[in-house]
């Protein structure tokens, strides 16, 4: 809509227009659109400055994606998936996603809310009873019940595990018997905890259809999406195409080969499905996801979640009287706080444990995704700010113009 006509004394048609109309032109005036598309030339950069990053020991190989309007625009590899082993990276290759797994998990745990199976506001000890028996650590019991909201929200005060030696061996019904066993850190929706709600939440969806979490997601969002190479469990196809997780060498400036808790010895060797956090995939498939949240649920043309559900994960929600840079499953961008600079004020997405990352913005209409398999890596974080600068290009005033 453009609003380039500025009328002294308007005539009658002008001032019938719709109220919305005029307000929306206003809108417009004080704040004009952000770029939308990266340009070409930005773009065609981000090889070399990937490279530039893993020479200077940030990442022993990164594959970037970009997407604008349902398209890929560019999509990249650079470095060795495996070093040791003389493999480059490929635009195929497999990471252990961690955290970025809460996004496409609270998806599928919203289709059930969907239809009706599942409530956010309701007590989660509706699904699950133990949660009605948890306590405070001063012993009494909080002052309302934790509901699905809280857990997906990280407000429910479930406090973040210590790690034991048996993590991974359970089943998702014995780990979550686990944590929900443990003292309330704080009162459910008074403050905010990052952890393990998530996991507590895709037992209940367990307990609510009867399938276990991952064939879950396999049968309402992986499968649709055609995400042929994302798993909580990797085959030996999959596993033939690992990217090498590596971190800083304690003797020197250089990467090492460094352990990833979840990639197993073998392919009869299963983890537990861990909804919080499980999950491997490849740059294309993650894409896949994003551009169907950000096309509001549609994927070629069958509606896989409700735009109801979509504005309920991405806006960012409140604890204690405070708004939170997290939604549902989501991380957020604040317009006063950013989780991502340069980015819209509305934009969203997740990071992972080892610096994977996945980015939506919405009035640019792009994906971004960064994957890369570093943990203690010294200025890992500055090659996915080097992409993010690239894509986004120079800070945009916002101001009206003199």
């Amino acid at each position: 809509m453009s609003c380039l006509l500025i009328f002294r004394n308007p005539p009658c048609f002008v001032r019938l227009l719709p109220v919305w109309l005029l307000l929306a032109c206003s809108a417009q005036a004080q704040n004009p659109p952000l770029p939308v598309a990266p340009s070409p030339a930005r773009l065609a950069e981000i090889h070399a400055i990937m490279e530039s990053e893993i020479a200077a020991h940030h990442a022993a190989g990164i594959v970037t994606l970009v997407m604008h309007d349902g398209a890929v625009i560019h999509h990249d590899a650079a470095g060795m998936a495996d070093r040791e082993n003389s493999v480059s990276m490929t635009e195929d290759k497999v990471f252990w996603i961690a955290s970025m797994t809460k996004s496409l998990s609270v998806s599928t745990i919203m289709t059930l809310v969907d239809e009706g199976r599942l409530s956010l506001d309701a007590p989660a000890s509706t699904w699950l009873p133990e949660l009605g028996a948890v306590k405070l650590v001063t012993g009494k019991p909080p002052s309302r019940p934790i509901t699905l909201r809280d857990l997906m929200s990280h407000t429910s005060g479930l406090a973040f595990p210590p790690r034991k030696p048996t993590d991974g061996a359970q089943s998702l019904k014995g780990y979550v018997m686990e944590l929900i066993k443990a003292p309330l850190a704080f009162e459910p929706g008074s403050d905010y905890q990052y952890g393990f709600g998530i996991t507590v939440s895709g037992r209940i969806a367990e307990l609510v259809t009867g399938q276990p979490f991952d064939e879950l997601m396999q049968e309402r969002l992986l499968g649709p999406l055609g995400m042929k190479d994302t798993s909580f469990h990797p085959d030996e196809r999959l596993r033939a195409r690992f990217a090498k997780t590596y971190k800083t060498s304690e003797n020197g400036p250089g990467l090492v080969a460094a352990y990833n808790p979840f990639v197993m010895p073998d392919v009869s060797v299963r983890r537990m499905t861990e909804p919080s956090g499980g999950l491997f995939s490849i740059a294309a498939d993650l894409a896949r996801f994003y551009q169907m949240i950000l096309s509001g649920g549609v994927h070629e043309g069958k509606r896989l979640l409700s735009r109801a559900s979509i504005d309920e994960m991405t806006r960012p929600h409140r604890a204690g009287g405070k708004w939170l840079n997290y939604g549902l499953g989501w991380q957020c961008n604040l317009p006063e706080k950013a989780s991502v600079p340069g980015f819209s004020a509305n934009a969203f997405g997740h990071g992972g444990a080892f610096a994977t990352h996945g980015w939506i913005d919405p009035e640019r209409r792009l994906v971004t995704v960064f994957l890369v398999q570093n943990v203690l890596v010294t200025d890992g974080g500055k090659a996915r700010q080097a992409f993010h600068a690239k894509v986004v290009g120079p800070p945009v005033s916002t101001q009206p113009s003199p």
